[in-house]
C-alpha cells in the first residue's frame, strides 16, 4: 500500500468540502515533505491529520469553546447509546428467578423457617410489579421512578427465640457453605423494623444470582425478606463500550455537520442548548444522588447506566430533548447561506 494511500485515509477525518477543494493540494504538501522511502505516514503526522481533521469539521474557525461543545455532545450521546445496548444486552440474562428457586434459596438460608408468601417477578423489568409492554410505554413515562429489575420475594416468619444477631450469624454461614459470596457485614437499611429500629440487610451472590436477606431488629417472631434476583449479564458491559464509543463518534460528526451548516442560524444554536439542558440536566442531578446511595448501602451489582443518566424517571425531558435536536438537525438541513470558509489546519 502507497504512501498516498495511507495519507488519503487519513484524510477522511475532513469534511467532504474540505477534501474536494484543498484535499489534492494537502496530499501534495504531505508527499513533498515525506522523506524518500517511507511507505507509511509517522505516528505524529497520523495523530495530527486526524485531530486537526476532526477540528475542521466543527467549523466555526474563530471559536474557543466549540470543540468543548462538541465533546460534551460526543459523551451525552455516547452515554446514551451505551444505555440503549445495555438494556438490550440486558435480554441475554435468565429469567428472574422463580418461586421454586425462592423457595430453596430460604431453605438453604436459613433451615427450619417457614415462607408465608412468594411474590415471584413478572418480567425481568417492572413498572410497580408489572411488565412493560408496548401499551405499557405510555404508563412509563408518567411512572419512570418505579421502572427498575424485577425480583422473586419470600416474606418468612422469623422462628421464636431467635434473635437478629442469630439469624444473620445462620444466614451468612449457610450462605458460605453454600458457595455464596457474602458481603463481610450485614448493614442497617432505611427501612423501619417492628421497635422502631433500621432493618438490618445482608447480601450474597452466586453465579448469576443475587440474594437479600432483610430483618427487622424488633422482637423474635417478627417476619423477615428474601429478595433474589439476576445480576448483571456478561454481555452489557462489552455491548455498553462499544455502542458508547459509537455513539460518541457518531455525535462529534452530527454536531460538527450541524456547527457547519447552523453556524449562520440562531436558531440551531438555541435549539441545541435546549437540547444540552434537557438531556444533561437530569444526568447531573441523578449521578451524585445515586452514587451517595451506592456508597451507603450494599449493593451485589451497580445499579443500570440509564439511571445515572436519570432515565426513565425523565424520560419525559428526553423525549422533548429528542425533539429540540431533531428540529435543530433539520433547520440546519435546510438550504441557507454558504457556510464560512473551511479553516486551514496545520498539515503537519
Amino acid at each position: 500500500m502507497s504512501l498516498a494511500h495511507h495519507y488519503r485515509r487519513l484524510l477522511l477525518a475532513y469534511p467532504r468540502p474540505y477534501r474536494r477543494e484543498r484535499g489534492e493540494e494537502l496530499l501534495g504538501l504531505l508527499l513533498d515533505t515525506s522523506p524518500p522511502g517511507r511507505t507509511r505516514p509517522t505516528v505524529a503526522a497520523a495523530l495530527n491529520l486526524l485531530r486537526n481533521g476532526l477540528r475542521c469539521r466543527l467549523g466555526r474557525p474563530a471559536s474557543r469553546t466549540v470543540v468543548a461543545w462538541a465533546a460534551l455532545t460526543a459523551l451525552i450521546c455516547g452515554l446514551f447509546t451505551a444505555a440503549l445496548a445495555a438494556r438490550a444486552a440486558w435480554e441475554t440474562s435468565r429469567p428472574q428467578p422463580d418461586r421454586a428457586e425462592a423457595a430453596a434459596a430460604l431453605a438453604t438460608t436459613l433451615p427450619g423457617h417457614r415462607a408465608t408468601r412468594i411474590d415471584s417477578a413478572t418480567a425481568l423489568f417492572e413498572v410497580g410489579g408489572e411488565p412493560v409492554g408496548v401499551r405499557g410505554l405510555p404508563w412509563l413515562l408518567v411512572r419512570g421512578r418505579a421502572y427498575q429489575e424485577g425480583s422473586t420475594v419470600v416474606s418468612a416468619a422469623n422462628r421464636p427465640l431467635t434473635t437478629p444477631a442469630q439469624v444473620l450469624d445462620t444466614a451468612r454461614q449457610q450462605l458460605v457453605d453454600a458457595g455464596w459470596q457474602v458481603s463481610p457485614t450485614a448493614h442497617r437499611t432505611g427501612g423501619i423494623g417492628a421497635r422502631g429500629g433500621p432493618d438490618v440487610e445482608l447480601t450474597a451472590t452466586r453465579g448469576d444470582t443475587a440474594l437479600r436477606l432483610v430483618l427487622p431488629t424488633g422482637a423474635a417472631g417478627s417476619f423477615l425478606t428474601l429478595e433474589l434476583r439476576r445480576t448483571t449479564p456478561p454481555a452489557v458491559l462489552p455491548a455498553a463500550v462499544v455502542a458508547g464509543l459509537a455513539g460518541a463518534l457518531t455525535g462529534w460528526f452530527v454536531f460538527g455537520w450541524a456547527s457547519r451548516r447552523g453556524q449562520s442560524r440562531r436558531e440551531v444554536t438555541l435549539l441545541y442548548w435546549i437540547t444540552m439542558w434537557l438531556w444533561a440536566g437530569p444526568a447531573l442531578a441523578a449521578a451524585p444522588v445515586l452514587l451517595l446511595h451506592q456508597v451507603r448501602l450494599p449493593h451485589p451489582q451497580w445499579h443500570p447506566l440509564w439511571e445515572w443518566l436519570g432515565l426513565p424517571t425523565a424520560s419525559p425531558l428526553f423525549l422533548l430533548g429528542l425533539i429540540a435536536a431533531s428540529a435543530a438537525l433539520i433547520r440546519a438541513a435546510r438550504p441557507g447561506p454558504q457556510p464560512e470558509p473551511l479553516p486551514r489546519p496545520a498539515a503537519a
